[in-house]
């Protein structure tokens, strides 16, 4: 059996797991298995539905105490269930919380990893996954050996995949230990698309002046319904939120679209965004660093290009 987790926030399923759960129900057509998903915590959404992203069976352990993350306590229920299953394959998305707890249960299963998957695995001869490495600029191909595999599928590398089936959901009992952290204080950003979970993304760089000049940033996002990001010298310089530098050192992302003003593009940038599946660079600089990574380039002032793209969008909208 192909196991996949299916990561929560809030009590909402995340878009990052939908995608793991595909990507776990190609890999059991590939090996002629059955595919579940694991749950954790209540959850608002309805379960029977993760059929429609290649589930045939949903494990619920339902207790609210699962609602937070702790890796050890989420890592030991997690393997306890693979083990129940007779799980070959477990499968994550390789977000914030799966790169914690993915290689814990990989550990406590004995079992071969492989974080950052790219593609489905090659099983004609043998079990070989192929992952990002150097921070998205190149590609390894690792074998695992070991009976049971433990993969992490990276973010927007492999869609969402619809199927026409509900799940059947199943309760299952697990005992669950004592929490070994205890939360003291919960602060949450209201209102924000999270970043890891944006299909778009607006980004603003240094050629943006200063945070009074943000409004025409925010405006475009707003006409796109786009999450806004920043590179890490403007949040740095405290003209944004530290929540929203993405970069080597940030947030990693990989939206559909992601839209750079002013930003040059620098290596640590690229290795935070360089998974995006469009770009579209926005600078004055010809020589913009940027430019090479980009899939689309817009030479020119940012102060008179995004207002007119902004009021293009919403008349578009209008019209439609």
């Amino acid at each position: 059996m192909v196991l996949v987790y299916i990561d929560q926030a809030d009590q909402q399923i995340k878009k990052s797991s939908l995608e793991a759960m595909s990507y776990g129900a190609a890999i059991a057509k590939q090996l002629g298995c059955d595919v579940a998903a694991l749950v954790l915590g209540t959850v608002q959404d309805n379960l029977a539905d993760l059929g429609k992203n290649g589930a045939q069976k949903v494990f619920h352990l339902k207790n609210e105490s699962l609602n937070t993350l702790d890796v050890k306590l989420h890592s030991n229920l997690i393997a306890t269930a693979a083990k129940n299953a007779n799980a070959t394959v477990v499968v994550f998305a390789h977000n914030i919380n799966g790169k914690a707890i993915a290689p814990a249960v990989a550990v406590k299963l004995e079992a071969g990893l492989v974080t950052g998957a790219s593609s489905l695995p090659n099983t004609e001869n043998g079990f070989v996954v192929t992952k990002t490495v150097f921070s998205g600029k190149a590609f390894a191909s690792i074998q695992i050996d070991t009976p049971i595999k433990v993969i992490a599928i990276n973010q927007n590398s492999f869609g969402v995949v619809a199927y026409e089936n509900a799940a059947a959901v199943e309760e299952i009992n697990i005992p669950i230990p004592a929490a070994s952290i205890k939360i003291t204080k919960v602060e949450k950003v209201e209102g924000e698309i999270p970043l890891t979970e944006a299909s778009l993304v607006v980004s603003g760089g240094r050629g943006l002046k200063g945070p009074e000049h943000w409004g025409i940033l925010l405006d475009l996002a707003k006409s796109l319904g786009a999450a806004t990001a920043c590179s890490r010298p403007v949040s740095d310089s405290d003209w944004r939120p530290h929540h929203e530098h993405v970069g080597q050192t940030g947030i990693q992302i990989a939206p559909n679209l992601y839209i750079a003003i002013g930003i040059s593009g620098a290596i640590q940038h690229l290795a935070g965004v360089n998974r995006s599946k469009t770009i579209v660079v926005i600078n004055k600089d010809p020589e913009a660093p940027f430019f090479k990574a980009a899939d689309y380039g817009v030479i020119g002032d940012a102060f008179e290009i995004v207002p007119a793209l902004s009021a293009a969008i919403l008349k578009m909208k209008s019209n439609a």
